[in-house]
């Protein structure tokens, strides 16, 4: 079990909607794992996107459990830790993490279809200035995250790639851009194909979350 007194541990943080997770997601995370040489990666599932429209969005235990399916067999860790922390943003969020597990090392996890949004995110300079964010590519979306608004600030902290991993020796704000194998897999192409996905999971309870209390 982790405690504030163990080991430090090199963690990436993914957070999102999983609605519903799939495989670019376990992809990513994996290759990020590797590029980056982390201990672990959590998926934080997050009860409410403040950006993402109510509707459309599955039950929060079917979420929790389609992403619990596609992480088994692997060092994700799918977490409910918004729902027990009662957290809704992200900058509130990694407060909480930090305080939880100061010994820890922590990377934000990105995709770049995201970064277009992160200038509305809350205090989104505040929550680059916590821990150091890398940008995990996708299919499509480079020319959108390099142009991204919030990237005219946090262009003079891009640090090259092939340090990536390097970056527990970086002062946030740091952030890196990750080439990782393409996987054009996406969540509104799924629902699209499936809008009933969730009901598989009906009958899903919410379990004890994977990243262990102290």
């Amino acid at each position: 079990m982790l405690a504030n007194t163990a080991m430090a541990r090199r963690i990436g943080l993914l957070g999102g909607s999983f609605n519903p997770a799939h495989r670019a997601h376990r992809r990513m995370s994996l290759a990020a794992m590797e590029a980056l040489g982390l201990d672990e990666v959590w998926w934080l599932v997050s009860p409410a996107n403040p950006l993402k429209p109510a509707e459309g969005m599955a039950p929060y235990a079917a979420r929790l459990a389609s992403a619990r399916l596609k992480a088994r067999r692997s060092r994700i860790h799918v977490s409910d830790f918004e729902a027990r922390a009662g957290t809704r943003y992200t900058v509130d969020t990694l407060h909480a993490l930090l305080r939880r597990w100061p010994r820890n090392r922590f990377i934000w996890l990105m995709g770049e279809d995201t970064v277009a949004q992160f200038h509305q995110w809350k205090d989104w300079r505040a929550i680059a200035k916590m821990v150091p964010i890398a940008v995990l590519s996708r299919p499509g979306y480079d020319d959108d995250a390099r142009a991204a608004r919030a990237m005219g600030w946090l262009r003079r902290f891009v640090r090259p790639a092939s340090r990536a991993r390097n970056w527990t020796d970086w002062s946030a704000p740091a952030i890196i851009f990750l080439r990782l194998p393409p996987d054009r897999t996406s969540a509104t192409r799924l629902r699209a194909l499936n809008p009933d996905w969730h009901r598989r999971f009906s009958d899903a309870k919410r379990r004890s979350p994977s990243i262990p209390k102290e």
